[in-house]
């Protein structure tokens, strides 16, 4: 009951008031309507800027042979450290955090179908390669254990190989010959985002069992390793250990970091995660900024409410109005325009969203929605600024002399 009665109060005042409480109501919208609209685009910039960072790999390791820069046990620096595919059943059976990981034999092959030649990258893996590297078939599948086992003829190709080799048609199922010897094509890429890589990107590259690899091209040595530890905080502990255990075999110091070359991606991953936290928190704060110019209106319009209601909170403090009446219902008009503006800006935000859903920035922005943190975070703004907006005006009132009042 009190508060239809002090709606329909509000409702009187604003009529009388009609461009103050407009442009009061104008300053919530806008400030609700940037702050939603920063964090939204915000977040959503985020997880389409960590979806390309990961197209290469989650919280993967890279390895790559080096040449060691201190000597070592009365071997001199500078020598070669070749890496081969028996370490990786060393690595795995002295690593407990390692969860998976292959070895990647690579070079340059030279691919046809009929008559048509294609120069592209070829390299030769263990199936979890697929899982690490999130190579995601689109069609068909990517190498298996059995391929592997049996050192299949068959090949994952990445989309953009398909398209250059086929056109429009279907490569899963196709023999293609690479440098003159045939394979069968069993899976081929779904399209992916990636923005980072080491030789080049997954949609250029076909993949084959390292098996196969070396029963074909002779290889001796791996050019590189892909390792993941079992949970991303093990991973330092693991590289750790990746030195201690290969320098025992090939004979360098652990501490020389050029013997081995490691891209640990997940430094990266923190790289993102700490940047857009404060790229979010900087929005946040300009979006609260905005917001604030708006309750400087409401806490304006209150005033003036304030001062031509005074005859009127006057008499009912004469009547016995106790003080946090007056103060609670000039609060409750405070937060009654705060609501409006801010359920305004939320429809408005809601809108703005959906409209460019439908446009296609899914590549720059990602699938935009206003999260619930975002739209809590929002409220609890809104609820602030309402609050310090209507107090000071409601306290005037609440402590007005009666008989003071009464005569203006």
């Amino acid at each position: 009951m009190m508060f239809w009665k002090n709606f329909v109060q509000l409702i009187r005042d604003i009529r009388h008031q009609k461009l103050r409480t407009f442009l009061t109501l104008f300053g919530i919208v806008w400030g609700s309507v940037a702050i939603i609209l920063l964090l939204t685009f915000g977040d959503g910039l985020h997880k389409v800027s960590s979806k390309a960072a990961h197209g290469m790999g989650e919280s993967i390791c890279i390895v790559w042979p080096g040449r060691t820069s201190i000597p070592y046990k009365g071997l001199p620096r500078g020598r070669f450290i070749h890496l081969r595919e028996n370490d990786i059943n060393l690595l795995r059976r002295q690593i407990r955090e390692i969860r998976y990981i292959s070895p990647e034999y690579s070079r340059d092959v030279k691919v046809k179908v009929g008559k048509e030649g294609y120069a592209t990258q070829l390299s030769g893996v263990y199936p979890e390669y697929g899982r690490m590297r999130n190579m995601i078939p689109r069609e068909g599948r990517f190498i298996n254990i059995l391929d592997q086992k049996y050192r299949r003829r068959v090949t994952f190709i990445g989309n953009q190989v398909e398209k250059d080799l086929f056109g429009e048609g279907e490569g899963v199922g196709q023999t293609i010959l690479i440098n003159s010897t045939p394979f069968m094509v069993v899976g081929v890429l779904k399209e992916k985002i990636q923005n980072s890589n080491y030789n080049t990107f997954d949609s250029n590259i076909m993949v084959i069992p390292a098996s196969t690899y070396e029963g074909l091209f002779g290889a001796r040595y791996v050019n590189n390793m892909i390792v993941q530890a079992s949970d991303v905080k093990l991973t330092d502990s693991m590289k750790d250990k990746l030195y201690k255990v290969l320098g025992r075999k090939y004979h360098f110091n652990p501490g020389d970091k050029e013997a081995l070359s490691i891209w640990d991606t997940t430094q990266m991953d923190k790289f993102f995660n700490t940047f857009f936290k404060g790229f979010v928190i900087f929005l946040g704060i300009v979006g609260s900024m905005t917001l604030i110019v708006g309750g400087i209106g409401v806490s304006n319009i209150m005033h003036v409410v304030v001062e031509e209601r005074t005859n009127e909170i006057g008499i009912k403090k004469a009547l016995g109005a106790k003080n946090r009446l007056i103060l609670g219902q000039f609060m409750m008009e405070t937060f009654i325009i705060t609501a409006i503006g801010g359920t305004l800006g939320f429809l408005i935000s809601y809108g703005i969203v959906s409209l460019v859903n439908l446009i296609d920035l899914k590549k720059y922005v990602g699938t935009l929605g206003i999260s619930p943190v975002i739209a809590v975070f929002t409220a609890l703004i809104l609820g602030v600024i309402g609050f310090i907006a209507g107090w000071f005006p409601a306290r005037r009132a609440a402590l007005m002399d009666p008989v003071v009042a009464i005569r203006k």
